[in-house]
């Protein structure tokens, strides 16, 4: 099910269904080359009331070569140029700024799934 953008400074738009990854197998590669492959194992989302089409995500990933645990942050803003990816959810390739107040609620919403 689609949310609808508030009216305000947000052009009203359908904003599609938030991404779901949990179990997703994806790999990085390191500063060295090194390639690892990783899965989600589960998500924290958490959409800013100043700007919905911006979704801020904080994952709980299981690296396959040492099974360590991490967590990776990050967000997913819906996609504007002309293409395949407008009006989709693309994950950002920039680093993340976040109010205080998102971060407190993504914080309260780990703590209470006992991740910290």
């Amino acid at each position: 099910m689609s949310r609808d953008a508030p009216p305000g400074k947000f052009k009203a738009m359908i904003i599609p269904d938030l991404p779901k990854n949990v179990g997703a197998k994806r790999a990085l590669i390191g500063i060295n080359g090194d390639r690892r492959l990783f899965t989600i194992l589960d998500e924290i989302h958490h959409v800013p009331a100043s700007n919905p089409e911006k979704v801020i995500y904080l994952q709980k990933l299981q690296f396959e070569d040492s099974r360590e645990s991490e967590f990776r942050l990050g967000y997913y803003m819906v996609g504007k140029k002309a293409g395949r990816t407008r009006g989709r959810w693309v994950w950002a390739q920039f680093a993340l700024m976040v109010h205080a107040r998102d971060l407190r609620a993504i914080i309260q919403k780990a703590k209470k799934k006992g991740w910290i």
